[in-house]
């Protein structure tokens, strides 16, 4: 029986040839993996395989895609499960995605002992609601309202490490309702 999953790159920039859905699409369907999709041009793709562990899982897309198309940024799985129960527990409270509330999921390769929800206190711009164990993911809140980026990306990067990749809450809804399809 095949699982769904999805990859989330890191680093992904389409203006780069390397880099274009077709070809991202090529490398996993060269893995042997089905039902291959891409969703939006930054690096989120989904698949379906009989392989269960997500860690192989990103060890082996990451070399093909730096052996094929020298892309060394990040891969991170998780699996439609995982990304369902996340949006059916819905951590932003009914927010909805917008100018003042743009929502997002900081993926993690690996689970954060402990995240320190109050490294962005000072930042008016970023409310952290939490960090969610069972999908290894920080959300957060960003306003963006005022034209300021706010600092939180590289913040993030400068506690945590690179092996990271974030998504806003509505690509987190279009890449579970690509898997479901």
């Amino acid at each position: 029986m095949t699982e769904r999953y999805a990859a989330l790159l890191r680093g992904i920039m389409p203006s780069n040839p390397n880099m274009r859905n077709e070809k991202l699409r090529g490398v996993l369907e060269g893995l042997g993996y089905e039902r291959v999709a891409s969703i939006l041009a930054s690096g989120n793709l989904t698949f379906a395989t009989k392989s269960t562990d997500p860690a192989v899982l990103e060890d082996r897309i990451q070399q093909a895609l730096s052996a094929e198309l020298g892309i060394p940024g990040g891969t991170l799985i998780r699996s439609y499960p995982e990304l369902r129960d996340l949006l059916d527990r819905d951590p932003f409270d009914g927010r909805v995605h917008e100018r003042g509330t743009y929502l997002t999921v900081t993926f993690f390769k690996n689970d954060v002992i402990e995240a320190d929800l109050s490294e962005f206190a000072d930042d008016p711009l970023t409310k952290v609601i939490g960090y969610d164990h069972p999908t290894r993911a920080f959300l957060t809140v960003l306003d963006n309202s005022t034209g300021v980026t706010p600092p939180f990306m590289g913040r993030l990067e400068k506690i945590y490490g690179k092996d990271i990749t974030t998504r806003t809450w509505l690509t987190v809804q279009r890449v579970v309702k690509k898997m479901e399809s």
